[in-house]
């Protein structure tokens, strides 16, 4: 026999969870089962998340992301001030290093402006005073960015949620999805789940659940990047004070190398983005046979290389040459040396691509008659994740009403 509830969600990371935590603050007596195919929660984009609480001041005005990051991280600071889980608002630099940076300084600038986000402009000694071992010719400070521990959100709810009824049904993979009687049907290893409603918050896998679940997501398909981290010796974690940016590169989707201190006082260099060869290709070494296929197959992925191959070029150098990886550094912080680099941490990344190649930057959704579908969720998706799960928790119910 199959379980029954109201709600079936696929996926135990932060939005899954934030996802169940907001039905439930919406109505009560909602049953829901949480299917997570891992051995535990949160084991992939969360698990292996930077800990930046972010401002918000990065994202197109009036899209998605600019909307939910404002709102996510005051709900996620709220949360952790209800269950006691250690965070901090320590403030960042974004760093020009160079004249030809500034305009895009002055764009970053009035895109914080236009999303409501308070920066300050730098010049280099006032740069210095807040970080004075960064090196740049001016710069923005954002007091508003914050950091936390990821995994500890995500284990306070799973207290809060299974508090209230909810089940996780850990080590159990959505093999089958069926949509039948008034009913959707997901199938795992350990038993069917019957449910009015799936929410699919399947991250790296999301694209899939979706197709598996009959959901038109207009050809989006999931590319995996992964991001190395380097991390200070502890002896040289006094050259960052919290955390150091570069500009991001507006037509790239990813922040470049920088240096952000971890809740526990470590500090980490990275990421870099380099393609992952599995889609949880935590190492050069990891490789699905599936994914390398599917990737190697899809037009799209040579129209994001004709595109992106410089930059591409630029990061694989990086992650195969620790020097390559310092020299990146040395822009923010000249005496970084590679004696004071140890390797750390990896994350792969969830990035969606459109039929031509386009990255997609914003958060997007689909919908099916019975399903809501996640199926792009990158940064800050962590920080945006209680305004991410609000969002999707009026549009399931919106359909059972």
């Amino acid at each position: 026999m199959a379980d029954r509830c109201d709600i079936v969600i696929v996926g135990a990371g932060i939005i899954g969870l934030t996802t169940a935590f907001s039905l439930l603050e919406r109505q009560r007596d909602l049953s829901i089962v949480i299917v997570e195919k891992e051995p535990d929660i949160a084991r992939h984009q969360t698990g292996h998340n930077s800990g930046v609480i972010h401002a918000g001041l990065y994202y197109a005005p009036g899209s998605l992301k600019a909307q939910m990051c404002l709102d996510g991280r005051e709900r996620l600071m709220r949360f952790c001030d209800e269950q006691s889980i250690a965070y901090e608002v320590c403030g960042k630099v974004v760093v020009a290093t160079e004249p030809i940076e500034i305009p895009r300084l002055d764009a970053l600038s009035a895109r914080a402006q236009a999303n409501g986000v308070a920066v300050t402009r730098l010049d280099r000694v006032r740069l210095r005073e807040l970080e004075p071992h960064a090196e740049g010719i001016a710069g923005l400070h954002v007091p508003s960015t914050g950091i936390v521990n990821y995994s500890e959100v995500c284990a306070a709810l799973r207290r809060v949620l299974t508090d209230q009824g909810v089940v996780i049904r850990t080590g159990s993979p959505a093999e089958s999805i069926t949509e039948r009687s008034g009913t959707i049907e997901v199938v795992g290893p350990s038993g069917a789940v019957q449910a009015d409603m799936l929410v699919n918050c399947a991250g790296l896998h999301s694209d899939r659940i979706a197709k598996m679940a009959g959901a038109d997501t207009g050809g989006i398909r999931i590319m995996p990047f992964r991001g190395e981290y380097f991390e200070l010796v502890a002896g040289r974690r006094s050259l960052c004070r919290n955390l150091i940016y570069p500009l991001p590169d507006p037509a790239f989707p990813f922040l470049g190398v920088h240096l952000t201190r971890m809740i526990d006082g470590s500090i980490h260099a990275g990421p870099n983005a380099v393609p992952a060869l599995a889609r949880e290709g935590y190492t050069w070494g990891a490789i699905n046979g599936r994914d390398v296929a599917e990737v190697l197959r899809a037009p799209r992925t040579y129209r994001l290389a004709k595109k992106y191959w410089r930059t591409g070029a630029g990061e694989i150098r990086r992650s195969l040459s620790k020097r390559a990886f310092t020299r990146a550094l040395q822009r923010l912080c000249p005496e970084i040396t590679r004696d004071d680099l140890v390797p750390s941490h990896a994350g792969v990344r969830a990035q969606a691509l459109d039929r031509t190649g386009k990255l997609i930057d914003d958060f997007a959704f689909a919908e099916t008659a019975r399903g809501v579908h996640v199926v792009n969720a990158p940064s800050p998706a962590a920080t945006a994740s209680f305004a991410i799960g609000g969002h999707i928790a009026t549009r399931v119910l919106a359909h059972k009403s």
